[in-house]
């Protein structure tokens, strides 16, 4: 054993790293070449290809929900990073500016806090339903994305039933914050759960009746065809046939994602935190990001049923086809032969040059190497707005992914902005506000959709 274990003992650390990494390399390799050459490897990939080709709707699905699971922690980021800049304009404050550049890495910084903090389970709970609530939380607010239309063709189910199954879904957040409240032994998170179920269950009402009247104007629940029917102009869009709709549908949004002025599930100046009094660390985390993530699924809701969805709010086929405009997209670089070797290795360097000279010119304290890093800077975000341009002008789902995304962030956006404006309501004033004014509203709404529709189409 010695001829063995004496030049291993000689080796350094990354020696008996990289050798046994190395010797596994080749083995993998010559396994793999023995697995072609045989002819079991081609078996198995024609197998499972058949496999997933036989079962398409549920691969769908899988990877629908899987990448929905993953955007939601970056957009629950971006939101938390958008209050705490907005609301501190708001205050006349900087907010966020020391980690990351202008501030932009701070929200990460408060995941990475929440994961580092103790995840403490309190003597006196009942800890599977204490442990299960987060979880049903974070659920009920990403599940219900998979039902989203966010462009055309990106979806990851487009069901007949497309709005029952989203109100089915969100409405399970109600359960979550019941089991947090319940079995954390606390008065004060029981007396935030049943706020949470009073104010839910209320609202939920005139939510629902509010989007009746755009069900009654589209005539389907499927979400993708009530996009679709809001194509054109933004005249078309349905918040100018329903408005009262949607400022029902936009006050009872407010109250089911908690959002101020509505916020009375986790009052800190009245019950401490509501139904997360006991929560730490990551189970604490996951309540906060699961009303993060709501803030864009309600945005996204809204915009679907009354902006347009993914829809431009201007249409130029018809102004193009009028001036005889044709747009040709597709990008033949074959056409430029050995030209094309020469404009990828001198267009890029020369390009920067000439954006460099003038800003060296025009600002003499900087040396010429500082212009140039400016320039390379400037010469890579125009590249990346050419390719963007060039992937909307070619590609309908770009495009229409940004218009969704651009109308969610308004709605987003507005929500930061009355957390950072209005005082919040006593509990008396939100469920009066629910069932004196917004149900009598919604039910008005509805009944003169109805009545209208009954009476055009005679």
């Amino acid at each position: 054993m010695s001829v063995i274990t004496r030049p291993w003992g000689r080796l350094s650390t990354a020696g008996k790293v990289l050798l046994p990494l190395i010797a596994l390399f080749v083995l993998l390799n010559l396994l793999l070449l023995m697995g072609v050459a045989s002819g079991v490897i081609p078996a198995v990939v024609r197998f499972v290809v058949d496999l997933l080709v036989a079962n398409i709707g549920i691969v769908r699905f899988v990877v629908a929900a899987t990448v929905i699971l993953l955007i939601s922690v970056p957009v629950a980021f971006i939101n938390i990073y958008m209050e705490m800049k907005f609301i501190a304009f708001i205050n006349a404050r900087l907010g966020p500016n020391r980690v990351g550049p202008w501030g932009l890495l701070q929200s990460a910084i408060h995941g990475f806090k929440v994961l580092a903090k103790e995840d403490f389970t309190p003597t006196g709970v009942d800890v599977p339903v204490f442990t299960l609530a987060p979880a049903v939380v974070y659920l009920a607010a990403v599940l219900s994305l998979l039902v989203v239309p966010f462009a055309p063709g990106l979806f990851g189910v487009d069901m007949n039933l497309g709005l029952l199954y989203f109100f089915a879904i969100s409405g399970l957040s109600v359960v979550g914050l019941l089991m947090a409240g319940w079995s954390s032994f606390n008065k004060y998170s029981l007396l935030g759960a049943l706020r949470a179920a009073a104010q839910v269950i209320s609202y939920e009402i005139p939510l629902t009746l509010a989007v009746v009247g755009v069900i009654l104007l589209g005539g389907t629940l499927s979400l993708n065809q009530i996009v679709a029917q809001q194509s054109g102009w933004f005249w078309d869009w349905y918040v100018f046939q329903q408005p009262l709709g949607f400022f029902i549908f936009f006050v009872a949004a407010t109250a089911e994602g908690n959002r101020a002025p509505f916020d009375l599930t986790e009052a800190d100046s009245e019950i401490v935190a509501g139904f997360a009094t006991e929560y730490s660390g990551m189970r604490f985390g996951f309540f906060f990001f699961a009303e993060y993530v709501a803030m864009f699924v309600l945005g996204g809701l809204a915009t679907v049923l009354f902006f347009g969805g993914w829809n431009a709010p201007f249409d130029l086929a018809p102004l193009l086809h009028a001036l005889n405009i044709t747009i040709n997209p597709a990008l033949d670089f074959g056409q430029l032969g050995l030209g094309l070797l020469f404009l990828i290795a001198l267009g890029p360097p020369l390009v920067i040059l000439l954006i460099a000279l003038p800003i060296w010119m025009l600002r003499s304290d900087w040396s010429l190497l500082k212009s140039l890093v400016v320039a390379f800077l400037i010469f890579n975000v125009l590249v990346m707005l050419a390719i963007g341009l060039w992937l909307a002008v070619s590609f309908a789902a770009v495009m229409g992914l940004f218009w969704f995304v651009a109308k969610t962030y308004l709605f987003v956006f507005v929500f930061v902005w009355l957390r950072g404006t209005l005082p919040r309501v006593r509990v008396d004033q939100l469920m009066g506000f629910a069932w004196k004014w917004l149900l009598p509203a919604s039910l008005l709404n509805l009944f003169v959709t109805a009545a209208a529709i009954v009476l055009l189409s005679r």
